[in-house]
Formats: structure tokens, C-alpha cells, sequence
């Protein structure tokens, strides 16, 4: 793997989350009653970046956790499984308007099985989708409600989001695969 491209660095993740959030109290007509759900590894500290920006922006201070999509995957054969479903969820979402919060959009599954856990916790009475890099590609009917970047990819790259809550920077850079 090789990197061939930085297409966020952190002064454009930034202006992308904020741009993301002021989407997010627009169209929820505010940030009452919304209740943010990042998908672990990397949504969550995203979801935890959106909340500090709405409450700068809106006064709010939407509860919001992170949920662990493993036992809900469709390819968990295919995947290695992290020990325990993690804390639950910060707020009941019953009847609460949701939004899901993720890195990458690519094929759509980890959004199938992050709404499958979603609706196991409650009954919001919405899930929005909002995603810093969608890189097309879908297997699935999934369309995310609020984007930082498009980025168009081959098959033949991967787009590795990096945080500094979990790798140290942040950025975002398209990588080229082994026989790419």
C-alpha cells in the first residue's frame, strides 16, 4: 500500500465537521432532542466532535455515544471480533431523532448493520446519516443525509481516515492497494 493523496488535512476535517453540524441543527430545526450515535472506531470521535461544535454554535448539548456494529455485520465470518458490545447508549432514542455519524460511506453494509443496532437500543423517530468522506461504491440502497467530501475511488484504492483520538493526526488520505 502506498499513499497517493492527502485530500483532508486537519483544517478540512474541521471545516467539514462544521459545516456538517450546522447542516444537522438546520435540518432538525435545532439540536433539541438530537441524539448523536458514532460508529465505533472512528464515528465516535467524530459524533463527540459534532457535539462540540452544535453546542458552540446552537447552546445545545446533544447526548451522544458510540455503538459497536460487530455482532450486527454481515460478514462477521470475515472480520475479527472485538470483545464486548460496549457501554450503552448515552440517552433512551426512543421517539428522539438520530444521527448516525461515520468515517467512510463505501458499500453501505457497516450503515445496515449500524441501523440493525440502532433499532435494537430503541425506536428513534429518525436516523439521518452523516458521513466525512463518501467514496460511492454501494452494494447497498444507502445514501448519506450529510457529507463532509465526495471523494471518487477506484475499487483499486482506500481511503484511510486518521484521527488524532485514535491515530495521532488527522487526515485524510487516499491510499492505493497492494496491485493497484
Amino acid at each position: 500500500m502506498r499513499e497517493k493523496a492527502t485530500v483532508l488535512d486537519a483544517e478540512g476535517i474541521r471545516r467539514a465537521l462544521t459545516r456538517i453540524a450546522h447542516e444537522i441543527i438546520e435540518h432538525n430545526h435545532g439540536a433539541a432532542g438530537v441524539c448523536l450515535v458514532g460508529v465505533r472506531r472512528r464515528g465516535e470521535p467524530l459524533a463527540q466532535r459534532l457535539r462540540a461544535l452544535i453546542r458552540s454554535i446552537e447552546g445545545v448539548d446533544p447526548p451522544t455515544g458510540g455503538i459497536d456494529i460487530t455482532p450486527y455485520r454481515d460478514d462477521i465470518a470475515d472480520r475479527a471480533v472485538r470483545p464486548g458490545a460496549g457501554p450503552p447508549l448515552p440517552a433512551d432514542i426512543t421517539g428522539r431523532p438520530v444521527v448516525l455519524v461515520d468515517d467512510v460511506l463505501f458499500t453501505g453494509r457497516t450503515v445496515r448493520a449500524a441501523l440493525e443496532a440502532v433499532l435494537h437500543a430503541g425506536r428513534p423517530s429518525s436516523v439521518a446519516l452523516a458521513v466525512l468522506v463518501d467514496r460511492g461504491h454501494r452494494e447497498l440502497p444507502v445514501r448519506p443525509d450529510f457529507v463532509g467530501k465526495n471523494i471518487p475511488t477506484s475499487r483499486r484504492e482506500d481511503v484511510a481516515v486518521r484521527l488524532t483520538e485514535v491515530d495521532g493526526t488527522d487526515e485524510v488520505v487516499i491510499v492505493e492497494l497492494k496491485g493497484g
